[in-house]
């Protein structure tokens, strides 16, 4: 088998040294092959014996000192096509992410209230730049005494669950609160919401946090009339949302989307319709689903639609269903070795 090539990439202090430590040998020191011209980059080339290979980048510091990378083993896959992997470790924080206060966004009512979760490692490796997705209903994502009866989307549990499991990119997730959901999530409320988030909270998102703009790295999401808007959203503002995730999805109350996708040119997106069956508006998620396959959508890479049996509409439903999505839109990648 040829080598894994494996690019650590972190602002390195001067003086220290990255190297590798693996299933191999955990007590080994593996050199790299390469180190970029600033230091940031540390190029490493792996002969490996089995189709996978369990590793960790460490920290050497001047002081002679060798840091683990936090968090679980990462996992290389030594089979094709082969390509290299970027990682961005961290050495000192913690393994959870971090949930900001409550912040507000500029909007012509005076202000939107959303908050911000920033994975692990944000704080300290500064040269990676995240994926971000919106969600709607942002009180009930995250703690359970903010949530709907008392039940939270487990939202950091399940990324940071998916993260050590080495299946999905970091991403940064955007909490919006709603005020009138029922008007703003509904045709015709749903144009003012989608005006603050593209002119007011994404642009002021972007400025403060270290995002990947464009609409292949920019998601949305939600559920019941949050997956609704979800669809609006990334329709009316493909240039900006190039993903929407829409769970139990109220299709067709208050709402003309599936007119507009028949009779409309085609976005480029990737879409993510479920519902549960039998009252969880499977009906509608079928026609959702059924006219988008009309219009050229591929299903598996472009559109994909899960029924859940027996699965009801409710926040403990969506939290178990959470992962799939996050899988579909970001999941990790080899990426092209070096030249």
């Amino acid at each position: 088998m040829s080598p894994l090539e494996l690019r650590v990439v972190y602002p390195r202090p001067s003086g220290s040294k990255m190297v590798l430590r693996t299933e191999q040998d955990w007590n080994k020191d593996v050199q790299p092959s390469s180190t970029s011209t600033d230091g940031t980059v540390t190029t490493f080339q792996i002969n490996a014996t089995r189709p996978y290979l369990y590793f960790k980048p460490c920290l050497i510091t001047q002081d002679g000192q060798l840091h683990w990378s936090v968090g679980s083993n990462y996992l290389a896959l030594n089979t094709p096509p082969k390509a290299g992997r970027d990682l961005y470790p961290h050495f000192f924080g913690s393994m959870n992410g971090e949930i900001t206060q409550k912040l507000v966004a500029p909007e012509a009512d005076g202000g939107r209230l959303y908050r911000v979760y920033l994975p692990p490692g944000y704080s300290e490796n500064t040269l990676k730049k995240y994926p971000v997705l919106y969600m709607h209903d942002g009180a009930n994502l995250f703690f359970p005494d903010e949530a709907f009866a008392g039940v939270d989307w487990e939202v950091s549990d399940t990324l940071e669950t998916l993260d050590m499991m080495n299946l999905i990119d970091r991403i940064i997730v955007v909490g919006v609160y709603a005020e009138d959901r029922m008007n703003e999530y509904t045709k015709p409320g749903y144009e003012a919401y989608g005006k603050m988030l593209t002119t007011g909270m994404k642009p002021q998102v972007d400025k403060s946090f270290r995002t990947l703009t464009g609409p292949a790295t920019t998601a949305v999401m939600g559920s019941s009339l949050g997956g609704v808007v979800s669809m609006y959203l990334a329709w009316q503002y493909p240039d900006v949302f190039g993903k929407a995730a829409c769970l139990s999805s109220t299709f067709g109350y208050k709402d003309d989307l599936l007119k507009r996708i028949r009779t409309e040119p085609r976005r480029q997106l990737q879409l993510y319709v479920d519902t549960g069956y039998p009252d969880d508006n499977y009906e509608t998620g079928q026609t959702m689903r059924d006219t988008l396959l009309e219009r050229g959508w591929k299903f598996g890479t472009e559109l994909l639609y899960l029924a859940f049996p027996h699965g009801e509409h409710n926040e403990a439903n969506w939290a178990m269903r959470f992962h799939i999505p996050m899988q579909f839109f970001f999941a990790k990648h080899p990426t092209p070795p070096s030249t």
